[in-house]
């Protein structure tokens, strides 16, 4: 049976734990940073968790005389970004190790946010294991920027801050799960393979070289606010206009950067086509998407208009079609679980 994590009460100095936790889609984008070792962003950027009933990363990890990372059934050497947690959690824990045995419910690297579930589980998991000052979510941020959003439920904030060490870029939840529950998330698969230009070599040179990113950074924060006065009063089509526009506009930064980076495929561009012909339909935003790096749409909508919009992404690019390989259907849901006995 696995619970939410209480992080004031919860299980703490166990020698083994496993820990799942969900995928988060960012609706307005984290692209850019400002301090590649710590991944402290340009901006500030917001984000929906998503439900863990078909994808989340579930990872194992206890307490060793040597470290071990096995990811998806193969054992991997530490990687860059885990030696980074590691180290903090070294810094209170001088003989930390960690056997670490953890795989995602979906595809890897293919623009799914894997990163973020994946080094947000991690830090989960390390910080039970071996509790340390500050809060988790700075711990997952060292990983991954965009993992310090999984470590929260419902609709999450990722603060730029202001602290050269970063102790005040963390995420908080803005309104749970429960806020919102008509939300429902259609997550097309379009490509399962791992894409060309990784997110962390995206951004340098997005940064080095677009002059549409410095427009990005000047004017973000106010998309933030529009879009935080959206959930609040569950606008969707406010919302889902915003999502749809901060999405065109990192794709745009991304086709800026010289030279020119393309995530999204052909199918990509049919999928934005068709919601806004569905919109259209009704002359009112009924569902929008949004795209991480990489080709697979994630779409939104309320849940009146989810079984339509379904249907019509099914009947244009599912079947013998096969522009889409897999439709998994969300809604938004709660932050980390822990296994408990």
């Amino acid at each position: 049976m696995y619970q939410e994590i209480d992080w004031e009460d919860g299980p703490k100095d166990k020698d083994e734990v496993t820990v799942r936790t969900p995928v988060n889609i960012a609706v307005i984008k984290y692209w850019g940073k400002r301090d590649e070792k710590l991944n402290l962003p340009l901006h500030s950027s917001l984000s929906v968790t998503l439900s863990m009933s078909d994808m989340y990363t579930e990872t194992k990890a206890r307490r060793s005389r040597d470290t071990v990372f096995c990811i998806n059934g193969k054992i991997e050497p530490p990687t860059k970004r885990f030696d980074r947690l590691i180290k903090k959690i070294r810094s209170e824990n001088p003989a930390a190790n960690v056997d670490i045995t953890t795989h995602n419910t979906f595809p890897t690297a293919a623009g799914l946010a894997s990163s973020a579930s994946g080094y947000a589980a991690l830090a989960c998991a390390l910080k039970l294991l071996y509790p340390t000052r500050g809060v988790v979510s700075e711990l997952a941020r060292l990983g991954s920027g965009s993992a310090c959003r999984s470590t929260a439920g419902g609709f999450v904030l990722w603060e730029k801050g202001e602290e050269e060490g970063g102790g005040d870029s963390v995420a908080r939840q803005l309104f749970s799960a429960e806020h919102w529950p008509e939300i429902r998330v259609l997550v097309c698969v379009v490509c399962r393979e791992e894409k060309a230009v990784p997110s962390t070599a995206g951004m340098q040179s997005t940064v080095v070289t677009s002059n549409l990113m410095q427009h990005r950074v000047a004017h973000v924060q106010v998309r933030i606010q529009q879009i935080t006065e959206a959930i609040q009063q569950r606008d969707f089509p406010t919302f889902g206009e915003i999502t749809m526009r901060d999405s065109n506009e990192m794709h745009a930064v991304c086709l800026d950067t010289y030279p020119p980076i393309a995530y999204l495929n052909d199918t990509s561009h049919q999928i934005i086509r068709s919601v806004h012909s569905f919109n259209s339909d009704k002359g009112t935003v009924r569902a929008a998407y949004t795209f991480d790096a990489g080709p697979n749409a994630v779409l939104l909508c309320e849940e009146r208009d989810f079984v339509e919009l379904r249907e019509r992404i099914r009947g244009e690019f599912c079947g013998k079609k096969g522009k889409v390989t897999e439709l998994v259907e969300c809604k938004i849901g709660c932050g980390p679980l822990v296994l408990t006995d």
